[in-house]
């Protein structure tokens, strides 16, 4: 199968720049996967689409400022903003730093993507803040232009990145991030701390949304998934076969695991919110040998059309990039074919696409 298959044209002014007003404003495009049907909703009708007897997963991971701009050793110590066209630009030594995973805590390494990546080099020394609050050490390469680097300690490191840190929104937002996206680009039920980018499908839900569901009686449950590499990394092979997903961490709990294996063996609707939820839930019960366990693990399913779900009976995603593995994904459950006129139907509606854009409810 070819990447190229899940190419689509995108009009540049549908991808949302913005989050709406209102968070349960969104529009849903409903999906049913047996007839290929359609609907135009809006998503504060989802609570009405569910059933007795679902149970509904979320994925509950925080998103940190994993962002940060600074200097290489050398460069002129002032400070470094994404809203100064010279650091844009990362003249005179200026760089950004994407954090994407911690690999240790004493010391504290990290995995992260770096620009400009040609010009970093092992041995080089990087300063974040002013005066240079966050000092690192880059100690090797890895694949597809990571680098492994190594801060010095400091007292309270995530307080520092609180301050100095940006909101890592994705490239397709073309601005800088503001003080309104540490609010928006974060679910309402985000605990514990993890992720570079949000779990999108769930920036929709609200408290009363989530109140409407309870009072519906509808079982809910939390996983935890931190998003990194592995959501959003390029897919650079011609075969879809050929690409190699990255590992992410995952952690179930007993009580989340009991819910889920219940649910199961009733042969009740499991709906996913995300694509990091599904991508979780098959993982893990394949981990299992058909059953979910407690416990903690690394995804790295990658999800195609002809993959046979375990968990899953519905979903909630975002519209998503062109050739991407989520595409995939969301291909795979909802069919091929129906997805794409799916998407095509939601391009011609003006639908609005990506992180800060409506959703689609698949069933």
């Amino acid at each position: 199968m070819l990447v190229s298959e899940f190419h689509f044209h995108l009009p540049d002014e549908l991808i949302a720049q913005e989050p709406l007003a209102a968070r349960d404003a969104s529009r849903m495009l409903r999906v049913e996967r047996a007839t290929g049907r359609w609907s135009d909703c809006a998503f504060r009708e989802f609570p009405d689409l569910l059933r007795p007897g679902d149970l509904v997963v979320f994925n509950n991971t925080r998103v940190f400022p994993a962002r940060l701009y600074g200097r290489r050793a050398g460069a002129r110590a002032q400070p470094v903003s994404p809203h100064n066209p010279a650091a844009r630009d990362f003249l005179h030594g200026r760089i950004e730093v994407l954090l994407t995973r911690q690999l240790s805590t004493q010391p504290n390494d990290w995995e992260c993507l770096v620009r400009p990546g040609r010009k970093i080099g092992v041995g080089e020394h990087l300063y974040f803040g002013d005066p240079d609050e966050l000092q690192a050490e880059v100690l090797a390469r890895a694949e597809f232009g990571e680098r492994r680097i190594r801060f010095r300690p400091v007292a309270d490191f995530f307080a520092a990145l609180d301050r100095i840190g940006h909101v890592p929104l994705p490239p397709y937002i073309s601005r800088a991030d503001s003080s309104r996206d540490r609010e928006r680009y974060q679910t309402v039920y985000a605990d514990p701390r993890g992720s570079v980018a949000a779990p999108t499908a769930g920036l929709h839900f609200t408290p009363e949304i989530l109140e409407r569901i309870r009072q519906r009686g509808i079982e809910t449950t939390e996983i935890t998934l931190h998003v990194g590499l592995g959501t959003f990394q390029p897919i650079r092979v011609e075969r879809v076969e050929d690409h190699k997903l990255h590992s992410e961490p995952y952690s179930i709990s007993a009580a989340a695991a009991a819910a889920i294996n219940h649910a199961l063996q009733a042969s009740r609707r499991i709906i996913a919110i995300g694509t990091t939820t599904v991508r979780t839930l098959e993982h893990a019960v394949r981990a299992g040998s058909g059953t979910i366990l407690a416990g903690g693990g690394a995804a790295d399913v990658f999800i195609y059309p002809g993959f046979q779900f375990k968990v899953i009976q519905a979903m909630l995603t975002n519209f998503h990039l062109p050739q991407s593995s989520l595409l995939m994904l969301v291909s795979a459950f909802g069919g091929k074919e129906n997805i794409s006129r799916a998407y095509q139907h939601a391009v011609t509606e003006n639908y609005r696409f990506y992180s800060y854009g409506d959703c689609m409810f698949i069933e």
